[in-house]
């Protein structure tokens, strides 16, 4: 059972109805059934109930979305930062923190990768160019990974990916360690050493065909 984190909108459409959602792009849980896993939504909650969350769960995913809210890496918002999105900040975080506690297997996507950064005391660069190249739609380039990280052991060769991203990690945090850079030393992915299974991917795989990062997780999950 992979538990997925999930967008928190104000105003979705479907059918005849629009009305507040907690939604998620249909990428991601498809991309755990491939893998093999089972996929369980995480819409926003209160922080405190992430431990119990987590306990039923096998496996994390913290999903791409909205720009981390700055202040929570103590910045100051610059003018190309997103809005914020302070339920999931916290709640995401809290996850975070309860699946590191409990030695989870934990993916970070994007944003997800970001938040993990941050959760371990790391910060964030608001803006960097040549990421997203047209907004609404997913561009791509090529990651290489660090030789004998997690990452490369489960990728290894270099990749085409698909990405859509427009912050990165700058200082990063306690413990984690560059797993992928892209072409211009973008960090493109990052992992835990210290922890039996904890990676963060920039890109976004389940907008791409390759299941192998979220099938490493799913295994990790069933104590393969």
């Amino acid at each position: 059972m992979i538990g997925v984190s999930t967008y928190l909108e104000s105003g979705a459409r479907w059918g005849v109805w629009e009305l507040e959602a907690a939604l998620l792009p249909v990428g991601y849980p498809r991309l755990v059934q491939r893998a093999g896993g089972l996929a369980a939504m995480l819409p926003p909650d209160d922080p405190r109930h992430a431990a119990a969350a987590v306990a039923r769960l096998d496996g994390l995913v913290i999903a791409g979305g909205p720009d981390v809210e700055p202040v929570r890496y103590g910045a100051e918002r610059e003018p190309r930062t997103g809005p914020p999105a302070p339920e999931r900040d916290a709640w995401e975080l809290a996850l975070i923190e309860a699946a590191l506690m409990a030695g989870l297997p934990l993916l970070g996507i994007c944003r997800g990768m970001q938040l993990l950064n941050v959760a371990l005391g790391g910060t964030l660069l608001q803006h960097i160019d040549g990421h997203a190249e047209v907004v609404g739609v997913f561009g791509g380039h090529e990651v290489k990974p660090v030789p004998g990280s997690l990452y490369a052991g489960v990728v290894p060769e270099e990749t085409f990916v698909p990405t859509y991203h427009h912050q990165a990690v700058d200082r990063l945090g306690e413990g984690l360690v560059p797993s992928a850079y892209a072409a211009d030393g973008t960090v493109e992915a990052v992992e835990l050493p210290s922890a039996d299974w904890v990676l963060g991917v920039q890109w976004h795989p389940e907008m791409g065909e390759d299941v192998r990062v979220m099938g490493a997780l799913v295994e990790a999950a069933s104590g393969g």
